[in-house]
């Protein structure tokens, strides 16, 4: 059996109703929508969420948070994953997305304290905490705001 031999059970599929093609169809004249009302008409459905004029769920209940049109965000990386590169290099973001230890460069990089430095690294990126500039410059390696 291959995908294309596959084919649907018998009966399973069904032709579709053909509206509005004759009082011998049985689904001619309104087309199976009933006299007049609201969904008779074309466009005649409500909105989702409608209840009918009644206060809606999503007003009635309350409101929390704030959302911050103008925040940054920063794609994150802890110092112990540099430990993976060879002395001496040069790590920039461009580097980390290429590795893949970033997926997306975001707003920018952010280098975070977690874990041991224990080679010596020239380390460019946007953002540094105190605790990720201590241990880099502890293993005898500098940090480069870009």
């Amino acid at each position: 059996m291959e995908l294309h031999n596959l084919k649907a059970p018998e009966g399973s599929t069904h032709s579709r109703k053909r509206l509005g093609r004759g009082v011998g169809t049985g689904l001619g004249k309104t087309a199976g929508r009933g006299t007049k009302g609201q969904n008779s008409r074309s466009g005649g459905s409500t909105r989702l969420g409608f209840e009918g004029g009644q206060t809606p769920w999503f007003k009635r209940i309350p409101k929390r948070g704030f959302t911050n049109r103008f925040r940054k965000e920063f794609a994150i990386v802890n110092v112990c994953e540099l430990n993976k590169y060879e002395e001496g290099t040069v790590i920039t973001p461009e580097l980390l997305l290429q590795d893949g230890i970033i997926r997306k460069y975001l707003d920018g990089v952010k280098v975070l304290g977690n874990g041991d430095l224990e080679k010596k690294f020239t380390v460019k990126a946007n953002k540094f905490t105190g605790s990720a500039v201590a241990k880099i410059e502890a293993a005898g390696g500098t940090t480069e705001v870009i």
